[in-house]
This record gives C-alpha cells, structure tokens and sequence, in this order.
C-alpha cells in the first residue's frame, strides 16, 4: 500500500499515512484520460453562438428590381446569403457539445490522474487546513511552510467558508470538495494539498 509523509499546516513533519491503493496505485491509462479531459472540457463549452438564416433576417419580402431588362442576374430577395445583411449560410446556431463517457471510463480516468500525480510526488496530505478567520495572508504562509507553489489545488472533506474565501483572492489556489474531484482540476493541478479527513471520503467515493 503507497504512504506518504503527513504534515501539520504549519509544514512540519507528523509521521506518515496511507493511501489507498485503489485510488493512489491505479492502471493510467492516457487514453482513457485524454478521453476524460477532452468530454469535460467540451461540456463547458455553452454552444449559445447563433446566427440568422436567409429565412429571419429582416426584410427580403420584394423583388429587387425587374426579372427582366436591366442586364443584370436575376434576384428575388435582398436576404439571400450574397447580400450584405443577408442570411448566413452554415452558420453556427445553439447546440450542446456535451460527449457522453461512461462512469466507469470517468471513475478509471480520474484513479490514473491521481496514481500520476503521486508518482510525480505532486501528492501532499496535511492533518487539517482550518482558519482562524478569513485571511489570505494566514493561507499564504501555510502554502509557503508546505512548499506548495505553483496552481494548488486544496482537497477539502467539507465546506469550509473560512478556507475557501482565504483562498479566493489567490488565483492559482483552488479548494474543491473531496466528494467532487475531477480529472481536468486534477491534471491542472501542480500540488494537491489533502487533508487527511479526505482521504477516507475519496476512498468511499472512488475506490
């Protein structure tokens, strides 16, 4: 079973714990990731692009000119595409671009992500992360005692408003709950800072 040093918030050693395997020792699998990233990624996509056909724009209820006699090509609506202030012609218009991947492919892509990130020591678990009130300046130090730099991505087991304010002026630290992990924040994450209570909710969860 894989183990990793557990630490205070203030950065200093507590002794170790252990992960579980199914969730820190998986099969990873790129494929499947890549797979994983691309659905989620495309179903954040909001597809509200619309753009008017020949049919609804306005006006293009009257011949332009005569049929015949003026030397020039037939037309029979100003609205037709060619027109400047016609219609479009494949245009995009409302549509979802949401992909559907089985949970099981979610579940073993997510496992991979974080089986990758262990192995790239990117794994940090803290016994807690609780705030004395909200204050970035309080986060900011604990970051730097854990030497966790870069985009951080804090696993929290509950909402914690005091944490999660602290965190909002930071734009390269973010919390998510441990019930909500996915595998794009995952991949993105450079650390991944767990609490320890966590630990238990990912194994219920996704093990």
């Amino acid at each position: 079973m894989p183990s990793t040093t557990l630490y205070t918030k203030t950065g200093a050693e507590a002794g170790t714990v252990e992960l579980p395997e199914t969730l820190f020792a998986s099969p990873v699998n790129e494929a499947v990731i890549h797979q994983a990233v691309t659905a989620q990624l495309a179903a954040r996509r909001h597809g509200t692009s619309d753009t008017k056909t020949r049919g609804e724009v306005r006006g293009g209820g009257k011949k332009p000119y005569r049929q015949k006699g003026t030397g020039r090509a037939r037309q029979g609506t100003r609205s037709a595409p060619h027109y400047a202030g016609g219609g479009v012609v494949f245009g995009p218009h409302p549509r979802s671009y949401e992909q559907r991947l089985p949970k099981r492919m979610k579940r073993l892509a997510l496992l991979g992500a974080l089986t990758a990130k262990f192995g790239d020591g990117a794994i940090k678990v803290v016994e807690d992360l609780a705030m004395d009130a909200i204050k970035t300046r309080e986060l900011l130090g604990y970051l730097d005692a854990l030497k966790a730099s870069g985009k951080v991505l804090v696993v929290s087991a509950a909402r914690d408003e005091r944490l999660e304010r602290s965190a909002g002026n930071l734009p390269s630290v973010s919390v998510i709950l441990a019930d909500s992990l996915n595998v794009v924040d995952v991949i993105d994450a450079d650390v991944l800072l767990i609490t320890q209570p966590s630990l238990t909710t990912m194994a219920e969860i996704y093990a």
